[in-house]
């Protein structure tokens, strides 16, 4: 009897002291009591007012009055992380090619707001590192891993710089699973975001059950939303932001669906009804 307690007490210690070293690895872990509130998640910022992925979108968002914002990750050339969505530079700024084909110095001097409008001219790409230290704290953060099968171990310094900040604001995502999978064993403490895209026969049980092995939100595209899809995802413990909104009647509906949050370009359209 006094040797089974002895063990059971150096495998609480050697628990405590992994969680420990953990946490000091990679910040504070995720503990329970997630957000009650529908939460407004500005697409790539205010990206219905200004252009996605700059600054001015990011500010624009905070304006208006914004949960979280949501951005995409790829690297450069290089090997710098930056914002932008395209694998290419071409719809959104005045260059040309494949992101990971550019050095980070030549992406930053491409021309990111014109193409949106004219005020907005020379608003520029931003690097990861800059949205963190901008926004941490202001924002929570949905982040987006573009393509990420394209720049091998990118999930590894995402986690570097997240280290570097408290955890429980942000989610990283992603369209493929095998990424967040990884993400989820490299940085055990953050939430994990699986993106679905719309398919005419819906999200198996299998698909759910599957992915809240590691996933905490399931966001997939907003034809996909259902009464029972959302009580599905809550029943294994699990969040749904869908995404894209984009007028007000997507808005109400999604409210009336009782989902987690709203993925929009228009958070004024998701702060009217909450």
């Amino acid at each position: 009897m006094l040797k089974n307690s002895f063990l059971i007490l150096c495998s609480v210690l050697l628990t405590g002291l992994l969680m420990s070293h953990a946490v000091q690895a990679y910040g504070e872990p995720v503990t329970g009591g997630a957000e009650t509130n529908m939460l407004t998640i500005a697409h790539r910022g205010a990206s219905g007012y200004a252009p996605e992925n700059t600054k001015a979108s990011f500010d624009k968002a905070l304006e208006i009055g914004t949960d979280w914002i949501e951005f995409d990750v790829q690297r450069s050339r290089d090997g710098e992380l930056v914002i932008i969505h395209d694998t290419s530079v071409d719809r959104t700024t005045n260059g040309s090619g494949e992101v990971r084909d550019l050095n980070a110095a030549d992406l930053k001097k491409l021309d990111a707001g014109s193409w949106f409008s004219p005020e907005f001219k020379g608003e520029g790409i931003m690097t990861f590192s800059e949205v963190l230290e901008r926004y941490n704290g202001k924002a929570g953060m949905l982040i987006e891993l573009k393509s990420p099968s394209l720049y091998p171990g990118i999930e590894q310094q995402v986690a570097d710089e997240l280290a570097k900040y408290p955890l429980a604001d942000k989610v990283v995502q992603s369209f493929e699973q095998d990424s967040m999978k990884k993400m989820h064993r490299i940085l055990p403490f953050i939430k994990i975001g699986v993106l679905m895209k719309y398919r005419p026969l819906g999200i198996s049980g299998r698909q759910l059950e599957e992915i809240s092995n590691y996933a905490s939100f399931v966001n997939p595209n907003k034809k996909l939303v259902n009464r029972g899809l959302v009580q599905r995802i809550h029943a294994l413990g699990m969040k749904i932001t869908p995404y894209t909104v984009r007028d007000r009647a997507s808005a109400a509906f999604l409210k009336s669906m009782e989902v987690d949050g709203m993925v929009t370009d228009f958070p004024d359209y998701v702060n009217e009804i909450k």
